[in-house]
């Protein structure tokens, strides 16, 4: 396996708190998640490639990096190449730590940290929006796998039975929902312009309020998602909900406390035109329909790409040409957490993973019903 050099000081924490592991580190372009983990969801995300249509729907996994004083990355044996970062800049320093930038994008991180020194490296599903609203959804009846010693099965069958976990198969263990320019004190933002809904939110719904949970994540009048533009993306998460489906249906696997992560363009006019881009294949070079001074330019490897001129020279104006220019996200959804993930042949398809699936699709429908 190819193995890549990536400073200490290029990591950085991630302050977005809202569930899971404490830990989560990103490099400053913000291309990459760097997770600490068990050796057993390093060997499933390395399994993963060998099922190619479950893949689809987890994040890239780009290898393995030790947490040590000059991490170096191991990469997977895909073949996906690992972005570049050479272009990353170290931060400053003050008393031996390194800054901690505010990135725009969000990762679980309130179960505290994993004594480990070993993280998987995979894309940031959040890079590329300009505010990308995220939800943790955690999938399961059961939460506990089978090696969990008997005091971590009671606590967490205690805290299945207390939610909508042991009724729905899912419970939200977070969120992060931006509010809009003109958010206000009464809908409790921080001072970036985010709402964030922690774990005990998500514990507190029940099985008739859960749908409430749902709605404040889509329907944000303050930021301009309208119920119509929220219903276009809900009807893109349900296409892909329905392929992850199929493709669980047809595994045999065992993945207990897994969880799906949505994101979409929170931002309303942004969204809009995103929309109105992929229509029409424009680029996000262009200005968006009211937000001029604020739309995204085209990004290419996690830096805003140059507009070329005719004074520029021929080989700069080649390279221009051959960059990937990112058309505005819309929206994406994985598959994320396999610490206690295993492929299980001979045992059937993994029910208990898509109970929780299957209540979500059904919730989602249910919301654009008219």
């Amino acid at each position: 396996m190819a193995q890549h050099s990536l400073r200490k000081s290029q990591l950085i924490a991630f302050d977005n708190a809202a569930a899971g592991h404490d830990g989560v580190l990103a490099d400053l372009s913000g291309e990459l998640i760097v997770k600490p983990c068990c050796q057993a969801e390093v060997d499933f995300y390395q399994s993963a490639a060998s099922h190619s249509a479950f893949q689809y729907y987890t994040p890239k996994f780009w290898g393995t990096l030790s947490l040590s004083s000059n991490p170096v990355v191991t990469q997977s044996s895909s073949d996906r190449s690992l972005p570049d970062i050479s272009h990353v800049i170290a931060p400053f320093f003050d008393d031996g730590h390194p800054t901690t930038p505010t990135l725009p994008a969000w990762t679980p991180s309130n179960g505290g940290k994993i004594d480990t020194n070993t993280a998987i490296v995979l894309e940031n599903m959040a890079a590329h929006f300009k505010k990308p609203n995220v939800l943790d959804v955690k999938l399961g009846a059961r939460l506990w796998a089978d090696d969990a010693p008997p005091a971590k099965r009671q606590k967490l069958e205690k805290v299945a039975a207390e939610t909508t976990s042991k009724t729905l198969g899912f419970r939200i263990a977070g969120m992060k929902i931006w509010q809009g320019e003109q958010a206000n004190e009464h809908q409790s933002t921080g001072t970036d312009g985010y709402r964030v809904y922690d774990k005990a939110y998500g514990r507190n719904l029940t099985v008739e309020t859960v749908r409430q949970g749902f709605e404040d994540f889509f329907f944000v009048k303050s930021a301009a998602v309208t119920k119509t533009l929220a219903c276009e993306v809900i009807q893109r998460f349900l296409k892909d909900l329905r392929g992850l489906r199929e493709v669980i249906e047809s595994e045999e696997s065992r993945m207990y406390s897994a969880s799906l992560l949505f994101i979409y363009e929170g931002d309303g006019n942004a969204l809009q035109y995103a929309f109105d881009a992929e229509k029409s294949s424009i680029p996000c070079a262009a200005e968006s329909a009211g937000d001029k001074e604020t739309a995204a330019k085209p990004v290419v490897d996690g830096t805003p790409s140059r507009t070329s001129s005719s004074e520029e020279e021929d080989d700069d104006v080649e390279e221009e040409e051959e960059e990937d220019v990112h058309m505005p996200k819309i929206q994406a959804i994985k598959l994320i957490d396999f610490a206690h993930a295993k492929w299980t042949p001979g045992l059937g398809p993994d029910e208990n993973l898509l109970l929780g699936v299957r209540k979500v699709i059904n919730i989602l429908e249910d919301l654009c019903k008219c």
